[in-house]
């Protein structure tokens, strides 16, 4: 039943209560939550309607309010028509309710007067103990700006009633808080009796009494301190009633009275629990709750607490309440967030709560073995350019211990760290100086280990510098006990100039690497800027010394870290300002700076803990208490760490540290035995360990993880069947069993008109289904279930809805009945029930399951074929959805009614989660499933399942457990026991998993089964050979394993072989391996090999079958393997014959030698002919080579290289042919085509010619030329050739055809060079032009005259002789015949003549010479193309002299008698190079120079130089008889002819 209370009440104008109508209280049936929510609002109208009409005279101002209250957002819903069976049971109840409700309603009235007493006095007890009890806590001393606790809030009110804005504002020094009316001051005195201000407790508020339209306005409270001001805005509406002379400017009707949060009925439902979270994450804490009544606009009033310390919202907490929910985000975590969190709720009936623990672990360290980040980083004694850091230590639990800190600031609204130490200070504290005044800061620090360094702390609330003794010299005067003035102490100083001295100089922190000095500021102090300056000396001694001339320091704080360890220090400090320095301060009192463990202050850290006990909590808690330290040395709190028993490894229970000596380690696993230890911390670090406490078991206690030691209510009662006169209910077990097995349940019933209860069973019923005898027909009956257990027996269950006991006739069946899951994991689970009870007309068939989102009623059909097991697999779930079930059986006469819905479920597996292993035993071979549960308790029990029905006591398994691992082995398993195999871990949070044994896999576990009964010893390797060094062979097999007592045997051609001359068997127990080698192998070692093991049980045999052609290939591996072995114990080559090519495109023929000595011959051959290099061979190099330069095809060829001494003979031979060769070229191919130049233009007289230079050249080379694309075959037409430099393409008679791109391709066989060339356009236009001049040049020099033959240079005859100088000419057309001496032209003469035969010979024969005769001759040889000069010299001598010698440098030659020279046998071939660089002439050569046909012949023609080109000789022979002197006149001896001149150049063009 739900009892709903109701109240109104009327108010007047002047807010007193005219009138009010007492509570009423309805009596319904039982509902749900969720429908007492929804139709709350629909009875209260009601109500209220019922209400109103009884009062109709009432006042204008209440026709309004239900007006109000009637707006469309409370609607009265549809009326639901009720069912045969409700309208009876509400006929029921109301006949009750009339009865009573005429008492009730005069109770109400005296009820509610005493209770509103009671509240108002609680309320005020309550504010004031909170005030006598509040604790000012460190962090808030420090000095703050204004902040708006609590916020101004809007107002909507009616004319003439009075409104109340109220704040609350917290800072340091106490902010000043001023009102304001639109941003003009409000005044009191300005209307006396209109605005009141009051200020009570932090609490300040603004009293508007008998509001009007005109104070409809913004109203701001502005809060001011001397770091600051805030200011809280809010709205102010005044309405005037319809019809009251002014129209409601919103036209809405004003709430006329607030309901307060505190006035709401606040249950929670859903909490939040245990979490666990890392550092940079984001973690969010939910509750659910029931809010009556649930109005949108009124939140209930929530509160969170972190350790007992208020939060509030800000970007490290998100907070938010409503929807039935109450969040609290904490979106950026870091280890200050760790701590028990408190929701606290405010209700009508007091407050509701609820508390768990937060653990916030360390992020992954930035380098390996980092320390943890360090946390709590608060600052304190705020100065103007001075503030002491302080923070907590990280836990170290498997890190190197911390050697220091580094404290890190940064401005307010920047992101640039700096870091104020330069060295790691060791203490958890450090002052900041240098600070810049009215600046703010953030600080964060760093810890460091011989690791690295730790991540950064989270930064601390934002601070600024400010002088911390600037407001207490504020003066606050009343005047007239009304107003107040704030003056200055200066301005009550009078006229001061110089300041006082500071006093009370004194160290108010000493630590080993500082100490900070502290002084009170002087007085007077004067109006002047102020700063400090300090000496120091060491004590007794009196030499001052300044330690602050750097900077100015307006603090009355200085750390001072250069002090000596060991030495006392007095100091005294000065005021200085613009007018001067003040005297100087009393000394301190001498101050020494400290070791590590103190001796003048208790510091240090504190020693260990005392003994830790540990004792049961949960499943998966431990409950840890311990003594505390005997010197607690300013005690911060406790690190806990934990071990699992068998580990070596700790882990740290908590990240920040501890106050209490008592502590709850959650997240543990279930099962798992673990001991602790705890280490105690303060600013100096972390003490020495404690003793570990005894290991203990993560297992309930019995009650101490519940409420109650006894279990909890059974819940969920519904009704399977009735007949009548009796009825069978069923029922859930309950939530928690108490720490033990629940062993029996206890059933009440009664009339549901009744209040008696009466026991239905007095021996105890183990099943979760009890039938109730003895009902009377057609009554209706209520019934609770308890459940007991060791503990005695627990809390009845909440009484089921009335049933009524009436008797099932229809023909469908009943309920299913006791819906449970197994297996559930993030997206699956399986779905388990029991038959109904009552079966209907026949027998059930199958179950439909639907399934729905929990809080949704949109049920989704999970099978649309009826399925006749009681289980279903369900899959296809979201991972951490909750979802809800319902089943409902099926007979012949079709679906039978829903059972009850099932609890909720969230699809997500249990943490550690196992399935279900299958497997073989390696011992005994028998086959099993196993699992190894992720948590247990004592009570726990392995319930194991075919297809989800208990298998018990069955003779085809056997179940052993053992810890937390549960096996079940087939004693003989065959195709029976294939299907589904499932196991349910009880008194767990559903632990349980299910394996299908399937056929094939259980074939492939008989097999193995069968292997380890029936053991073979497995082999890694078969038996296998190989052929060793020296031609040996070698036999072997590898096993996986091996005993020491293994044995074996080597059986050859059927027999046993054993170890002796010739072969050596072995085996190596730690490797498995099993070998025979065979020293000689020879045809007699054809056949087959086979080798048997034993060991122990298990045996094995492998053969090896060595014929036919596998024999002769081992056969001839082993020859050559002992022929390699013999040729190696003398010279030898380690590394035969091979080519290697360098830059310069020289092939290399190398070899490695072994084994020599200086005595070692080296010989290299060519096709047996030897080969000589210029550099001997260096055999004691190791190494020998020779070089083939400009290799070509005439390189082929076998190469032979020979190394001999007495010690015996090698030889090495590469064969230069076919793909060697190939190879080779390839090579070349490779460095030259790398080395290529691009393509250049060459113009000769044949055409125009393109050449690649390269490092060089060969025709072997796969070389490619390209004519636009298409490859270039060498014709007449293009001709392609080259040189050892370079490689060249010529196109004779060149056209426009021949226009276009060029490309040379050099392959090396896998990369091909490119090099292109672009004939076309202007460059084609000036090669063309420059083929055709050239041509020209050519066809000159070509038909020109000239001497081919027959001339000698020097000629010696004796007097009266006769000479004939004879040659032979040619050109084209035929030239004309010049001869001279010394110069000048000879004529034809008796004595000299001169012929020309035939256009061909041309001869000059003197008769009889004389010395006079002696001279240089001369012919000039010419025709229109050009010419050139032959130069003889002759010599005459009488007869009886010496011959002379030659001149110009040749051998005389005596010359025959009318005599011709003999020319050679057959002319020189013309030279190829069109344009020749012409030489220089040595003087010993005759002058042969050919004349340009443009310079007109002289009568003395002048000779040039002659060229160094080839000139053509006739080929006519010389005639063997003397050529007749023709009679011709003979010039006078007198006349000489003259010479020509030497400096004459050839006409040959040059050569571009």
């Amino acid at each position: 039943m739900l009892y709903i209370v109701l109240s109104a009440s009327i108010h007047g104008e002047e807010g007193e209560q005219h009138s009010s109508c007492e509570r009423v209280i309805f009596l319904l049936p039982s509902a749900s939550a969720s429908q007492v929510a929804s139709g709350w609002s629909a009875t209260a109208l009601r109500c209220f309607n019922l209400l109103g009409k009884s009062s109709s005279k009432e006042s204008h101002v209440h026709a309004h309010a239900t007006e109000a209250m009637a707006e469309p957002a409370y609607t009265i819903p549809a009326f639901r028509q009720r069912s045969a069976d409700e309208t009876e049971e509400y006929q029921r109840v109301t006949t009750h309710v009339a009865k009573g409700l005429a008492v009730i309603q005069e109770e109400l009235h005296r009820m509610r007067i005493s209770t509103k007493a009671q509240v108002e006095s609680l309320a005020i007890q309550r504010e004031v103990q909170e005030m006598m009890t509040k604790k000012v806590d460190l962090y808030d001393e420090v000095h703050k700006m204004p902040d708006f606790l609590v916020a101004l809030r809007p107002h909507t009110v009616w004319e003439k009633t009075p409104v109340k804005l109220f704040c609350t504002v917290e800072g340091k020094p106490r902010p000043v808080v001023k009102w304001y009316k639109g941003g003009v001051p409000v005044d009191p005195l300005s209307a006396p009796g209109k605005y009141k201000i009051e200020s009570k407790y932090g609490v300040h508020s603004l009293i508007i009494s008998r509001c009007v339209v005109s104070d409809t306005a913004e109203y701001s409270a502005v809060a001011t301190n001397p770091h600051g001001t805030a200011t809280s805005k809010a709205k102010v509406i005044v309405k005037r009633p319809a019809g009251a002379g002014e129209s409601c400017h919103l036209g809405l009707v004003p709430h006329l009275t607030e309901i307060h949060p505190s006035k709401l009925e606040v249950t929670l439902l859903d909490r939040f629990s245990v979490s666990f979270g890392v550092e940079g994450g984001s973690i969010s804490l939910v509750c659910t709750m029931v809010v009556v009544p649930d109005l949108p606009n009124v939140p209930p009033h929530a509160q969170w607490y972190r350790d007992d310390k208020l939060l509030k919202p800000g970007k490290h907490a998100e907070m938010s309440v409503g929807g039935g929910l109450a969040r609290l985000k904490l979106p950026h975590l870091a280890k200050d967030d760790e701590g028990l969190y408190t929701l606290r709720i405010f209700t009508k009936d007091g407050t509701a709560e609820h508390s768990a623990y937060l653990f916030v672990s360390d992020a992954a360290p930035s380098a390996a073995g980092a320390p943890g980040a360090p946390m709590s980083v608060k600052a304190y004694d705020i100065n103007s350019d001075y503030v002491l850091v302080a923070w907590k230590p990280p836990n170290t639990v498997n890190e190197a211990a911390i050697t220091g800190y580094f404290v890190d600031r940064c401005e307010a609204g920047s992101d640039h760290w700096v870091q104020c130490n330069d060295a790691p200070v060791k203490v958890c504290k450090y002052p900041v100086h240098g600070l810049s005044v009215g600046h703010s800061y953030h600080f964060r620090v760093r810890a460091v280990n011989s690791a690295g360094m730790s991540r950064p702390s989270r930064k601390s609330d934002k601070v600024t510098a400010l002088d911390a003794a600037e407001h207490e010299r504020l003066q606050v005067i009343k005047i007239e006990g009304k107003y107040d003035i704030v003056i200055k102490d200066d301005e009550l100083e009078g006229d001061v100039t110089i300041p006082g001295e500071p006093t009370d100089v004194h160290a108010s922190e000493i630590f080993k690497s500082y100490v900070v000095l502290s002084w009170k500021p002087p007085s007077p102090r004067g109006r002047a800027p102020l700063w400090y300056v300090i000496e120091k000396c060491l004590a007794g001694t009196g030499a001052w010394q300044k330690i602050n001339t750097a900077v100015k320091l307006h603090s009355p704080r200085y750390p001072v870290f250069d002090l000596q360890d060991g030495q006392k220090y007095q100091f005294r400090v000065y005021s200085v300002n613009m007018y001067g320095s003040s005297e100087a301060s009393a000394p301190s009192e001498p101050i020494q700076k400290v070791d590590e463990y103190g001796t003048e202050l208790p510091i240090g850290v504190p020693s260990a803990p005392g003994q830790v006990i540990a004792t049961r909590n949960t499943k998966s808690s431990v409950f840890v208490q311990w003594d505390p330290p005997k010197h607690l040395k300013h005690l911060v709190g406790y690190y806990i760490d934990g071990r699992a028993v068998g580990s070596k490894e700790w882990f740290p229970c908590n990240n920040k540290p501890f106050k209490h000596t008592r502590f709850v380690v959650h997240g543990l696993t279930p099962g798992e035995t673990y001991v602790f230890r705890v280490q105690a911390v303060n600013v100096y670090g972390l003490s020495d360990e404690s003793q570990e406490s005894s290991p203990i078991a993560a297992e309930p206690a019995l009650g101490g993880g519940f409420q109650y030691a006894t279990p909890s209510a059974p819940f969920g009662i519904t009704m399977l069947s009735c007949d009548g006169s009796s009825m069978t209910i069923a029922w859930k077990s309950p939530k928690h069993c108490g720490g033990s097995k629940v062993n029996a349940y206890y059933v009440s019933e009664r009339n549901a008109d009744s209040s008696h209860w009466k026991e239905v069973n007095l021996t105890a019923i183990k099943e979760r289904v009890c039938t109730v005898e003895h009902l009377t027909e057609g009554t209706f009956y209520e019934f609770k279930v308890q459940a007991a257990n060791l503990a005695g027996v627990g809390l009845p269950s909440t009484p089921s809805t009335p049933m009524k006991c009436e008797a099932w006739t229809m023909h469908e069946p009943g309920p299913p009945y006791d819906l449970s899951f197994s297996e559930v994991r993030s997206h699956s689970l399986v779905l388990l029930w029991k038959a109904p009870v009552y079966t209907g007309a026949s027998a059930v068939t199958g179950y439909l399951v639907e399934m729905a989102k929990k809080g949704s009623s949109e049920f989704v059909a999970l099978n649309h074929d009826a399925v006749n097991h009681r289980y279903l697999q369900v899959s296809g779930l979201e991972e951490g959805e909750s979802y809800v079930f319902k089943v409902c059986a099926v007979n012949g006469s079709g679906h039978g009614k829903h059972s009850q819905l099932s609890e909720p479920v969230c699809a997500k597996a249990l943490p550690g989660t196992k399935e279900i292993v299958a497997g073989v035993d390696e011992e005994t071979g028998d086959i099993f499933l196993s699992l190894e549960a992720c948590e247990i308790c004592e009570t726990s029990k392995f319930v194991w399942s075919k297809n989800y029905k208990p298998i018990g006591d069955c003779p085809r398994v056997a179940v052993t457990t053992e810890g937390r691992t549960s096996r079940m082995t087939f004693t003989n398993p065959d195709k029976d026991d294939l299907g589904r195999y499932s196991v349910v871990v009880t008194d767990t949070d559903g632990v349980s998993a299910s394996h299908t044994l399937a056929e094939d896999a259980l074939n492939t576990m008989l097999e193995l089964s069968h292997a380890i009964r029936h053991p073979i010893i497995p082999l890694k390797h078969g038996l296998n050979y190989e052929i060793l060094e020296k031609g040996h062979v070698r036999f072997w097999l590898q096993a996986y394993k091996l005993s020491p007592d293994v044995s074996y045997r080597f059986i050859v051609n059927d027999k046993e072989v054993t170890s002796g001359e010739g072969h050596k068997i072995s085996h190596d127990v730690s490797t498995g391996i099993i070998e025979m080698t065979v020293d000689l192998f020879t045809r007699a070692n054809e056949g087959t090999y086979t080798v048997q093991i034993h060991d122990g049980k298990a045996k094995a045999q492998t053969s090896l079958v060595l014929v036919g052609d596998v024999f002769k290939a081992a056969l001839k591996e082993a020859e050559f393997q002992r022929k390699e072995h013999i040729r190696k114990q003398g010279p030898h080559f380690s590394k035969y014959l091979y080519f290697t090519v360098t830059e310069d495109c020289t092939v290399m023929l190398e070899c490695k030698v072994a084994n020599v000595k200086k005595e070692t011959s080296f010989h290299w051959y060519k096709e047996d002919e030897e080969l000589v290099p210029e550099t001997p061979p260096n055999v004691m190099s190791g190494a020998c080579a020779i070089p083939i330069p400009l290799f070509s095809r005439k390189d082929h060829g076998i190469y032979k290289a020979v190394l001999n001494d007495d010690r015996g003979k090698d030889t090495s031979v590469l064969d230069i042919s076919g793909q060697v060769f190939d190879d080779i070229i390839n090579a070349i191919a490779h460095i030259a085509g790398a080395s290529a130049s691009e393509l250049v233009l060459q113009c000769t007289p044949e055409g125009i010619r393109l050449q690649c230079y390269m490092n060089y050249y060969t025709e072997e080379m796969k070389t490619v030329w390209k004519h636009k694309e298409s490859k270039i075959a060498s014709s007449e037409k293009m001709r392609i050739g080259g040189t050892t430099e370079m490689a060249w393409m010529q196109i004779c008679d060149p056209s426009d055809k021949e226009k276009g791109h060029y490309t040379i391709e050099i392959s090396d066989g896998e990369q091909t060079y490119t090099r292109t060339f672009d004939l076309s356009g202007q460059a084609y236009t000036d090669a063309y032009e420059e083929y055709l001049r050239l041509k020209a040049a050519a066809f000159a020099e070509k038909n020109r005259g000239r001497v081919v033959g027959g001339l000698p240079d020097v000629v010696t005859i004796m007097e009266e002789k006769s000479l004939s100088l004879t040659c032979t000419v040619w050109g084209e057309p035929t030239p004309e015949v010049i001869w001279f001496k010394n110069e000048q032209e000879v004529a034809s003469s008796e004595h000299t003549k001169i012929t020309f035969d035939g256009g061909k010979f041309a001869s000059l024969v003197i008769n009889k010479v004389t010395p006079d005769d002696s001279g240089k001759y001369s012919i000039n040889v010419r025709n229109k193309y050009g010419g050139e000069f032959v130069e003889i010299t002759v010599s005459v001598y009488k007869h009886g002299e010496q011959i002379p010698e030659p001149k110009l440098g040749h051998h005389a030659k005596p010359a025959t008698p009318v005599a011709t020279p003999v020319p050679p046998k057959s002319p020189a071939p013309h030279s190829k190079t069109p344009t020749p660089t012409p030489k220089a002439h040595t003087p010993a050569s005759s002058m042969k120079s050919p004349t340009p046909a443009s310079t007109p012949v002289p009568k003395s023609p002048t000779p040039t130089p002659k060229s160094h080109t080839p000139t053509p000789k006739s080929p006519t022979p010389t005639p063997k008889s003397h050529t007749p002197t023709p009679k011709s006149p003979t010039p006078t001896r007198s006349v000489k002819s003259p010479t020509p001149p030497r400096f004459m150049k050839s006409p040959t063009p040059p050569r571009k």
